[in-house]
């Protein structure tokens, strides 16, 4: 796209393989006449394709994290552990969520309450 100085907004894919070669193996007809219509169907949205400026815009490294049960725990050091400030809301008076409720299924003396 670059060579022929147009915009990176300006192309149009269409996935011949995916949705007629493997979904049509037996048929190789159905197939050829599916790609044609994909390619038209590809063409004529290219054709109507606007570009769109590019925005910078400053952005600060911190997430905010709802719910503190096992995922929102995990999403919150991954995200510290990558360097992100992670704010993190539980509308409980512990974390665990679910998994805090357990302790008697899964006993491991670490319960969040």
């Amino acid at each position: 796209m670059e060579d022929a100085d147009l915009p990176p907004r300006f192309l149009q894919f269409v996935n011949i393989r995916e949705h007629c070669s493997y979904v049509h193996q037996q048929e190789p007809e159905i197939a050829t006449e599916k790609a044609i219509e994909l390619i038209k169907a590809g063409i004529a949205r290219a054709k109507v394709l606007e570009d769109i400026p590019t925005k910078t815009v400053p952005v600060t490294k911190a997430a905010l994290v709802v719910g503190g049960g096992i995922a929102g725990l995990t999403a919150s050091v991954d995200l510290a552990n990558e360097g992100f400030k992670v704010y993190l809301v539980e509308k409980k008076s512990t974390t665990g969520g679910r998994m805090a409720q357990l302790d008697r299924t899964f006993p491991t003396d670490d319960c969040s309450i």
